[in-house]
């Protein structure tokens, strides 16, 4: 099964790090990453710039509003994340454990829809949208 780990944080938090301990904080994921990756834990990961480099798309009663970012109204906000495959949500949690966001933010695991199934079930035709298939 394919899990998404979603790297939730505060900003406040994490500028309120020493500049070492955040450079600390990262050498170990990318090194953890790299390793979980190795293994074929590991299927894919991406931070992502803050929240006020982005936009929010809503369309409402057929009209369509476009808001800068940041747009969240929320204090930990998505930094980024990590596609995993896992035999199930316990060993899933047990991986995302092992990230150190959880002190500066959140940690949420999520298990990845098997697109496949659902345009089967809606009667879509086999595409090629989705970028790793869910197993």
């Amino acid at each position: 099964m394919q899990f998404l780990i979603l790297i939730n944080t505060d900003q406040e938090l994490v500028d309120a790090l020493p500049p070492a301990e955040y450079d600390r904080l990262m050498r170990g994921c990318f090194e953890h990453a790299d390793q979980l990756k190795r293994e074929g834990v590991l299927l894919g990961s991406q931070q992502l710039e803050a929240p006020s480099t982005g936009r929010s798309i809503r369309v409402r009663n057929g009209r369509t509003s476009v808001v800068d970012g940041p747009f969240a109204e929320t204090k930990e906000l998505l930094a980024g994340f990590n596609l995993i495959e896992a035999a199930d949500l316990d060993e899933a949690e047990a991986i995302a454990r092992t990230f150190p966001w959880a002190a500066v933010g959140c940690i949420e695991v999520r298990p990845v829809r098997d697109m496949g199934l659902v345009r089967a079930r809606v009667g879509a035709q086999a595409g090629s949208l989705e970028l790793v298939q869910a197993g």
